[in-house]
């Protein structure tokens, strides 16, 4: 496994009071302001679990109360912060070459009032277990990388057709049923919208897998690289093939070796191979490990 290395707050003071100032204004109270930096230089520090009673001690403060009122009852502009810290990174890390990625990942939960909590599958613990879903936009660059944006995934049945649950959660009346993809291209038209500098859109499958967004994508002429399903339908000149049977039918010569930069194991190395379909637009890109399989 690798080292994850902390970043110690000393260390990003000046940094950080920089990037505070561009949100700073964003929490009209003393108090919210100063509670809300504290809590980012204890989310940038080594601590070990980051609580609201693990930030709290960080900051000095005998009980957790403040922190959870910070992100519950606090009122402070969060779309604005988020606005704010877009335009910083775009000034920081904007380039041309700039990639938008979108993906999601879960939150587990042990209750039931956090907004969009339910019985549903997450990768980042690799089962279906209570949890939230955030969907996020991240931008990389050959200057950089972060994260742009995000949504929250509030499930259909379970949270937005009861409106009671979504009162108590302080969900806003009008918010409406969103799926993932449709998340994700709501992040992707404010990136727009903001002047972010981009040359391609990249996600996995379950967003490769969808068609209204990638038809998003090629009305607008946004270049993108989207994972798809195996079984997904490839058109090709011998009509509608899965893409996993047309990736066994391609000849061992028009396999190349490529590297993807150093992992944490070493070189990431793959066999690549481009797949040609009726339309000039679109190409199936296949990525082969090198590893061998397990008997």
């Amino acid at each position: 496994m690798a080292r994850v290395e902390h970043l110690d707050a000393p260390r990003l003071q000046a940094g950080l009071d920089d990037a505070f100032a561009q949100v700073a204004g964003r929490f009209r109270r003393r108090e919210v302001r100063l509670r809300a930096r504290a809590c980012i230089q204890g989310l940038l520090s080594g601590l070990e679990r980051k609580t609201s009673w693990s930030l709290a001690e960080y900051a000095g403060e005998k009980t957790p109360d403040g922190m959870q009122r910070l992100f519950t009852t606090a009122k402070w502009d969060v779309d604005g912060v988020r606005d704010d810290i877009r335009d910083y990174l775009i000034e920081h890390l904007g380039a041309p070459d700039g990639v938008l990625v979108g993906d999601d990942t879960g939150f587990e939960k042990k209750g039931t009032h956090s907004a969009g909590v339910q019985r549903q599958y997450t990768g980042t613990a690799g089962k279906i277990t209570n949890c939230q879903i955030g969907v996020f936009l991240g931008y990389a660059s050959t200057r950089g990388r972060a994260l742009l944006d995000r949504e929250l995934y509030l499930p259909h049945l379970s949270w937005i057709a009861d409106t009671d649950r979504c009162a108590q959660a302080r969900i806003p009346d009008e918010t409406g049923f969103a799926t993932k993809p449709q998340l994700l291209r709501a992040m992707i038209e404010r990136a727009i919208t903001a002047g972010v500098p981009f040359s391609w859109v990249t996600a996995d499958e379950a967003y490769g897998d969808n068609g209204p967004l990638r038809r998003f994508l090629e009305t607008g002429q946004i270049g993108y690289v989207l994972a798809v399903a195996c079984d997904h339908q490839i058109t090709t000149g011998a009509g509608k093939v899965r893409a996993d049977v047309i990736v066994k039918k391609i000849p061992k010569a028009a396999w190349q070796r490529l590297s993807c930069g150093p992992g944490a194991k070493g070189e990431r190395r793959y066999d690549w191979a481009l797949i040609a379909t009726t339309s000039p637009a679109h190409r199936l890109l296949v990525r082969r490990s090198l590893s061998k399989p397990r008997s």
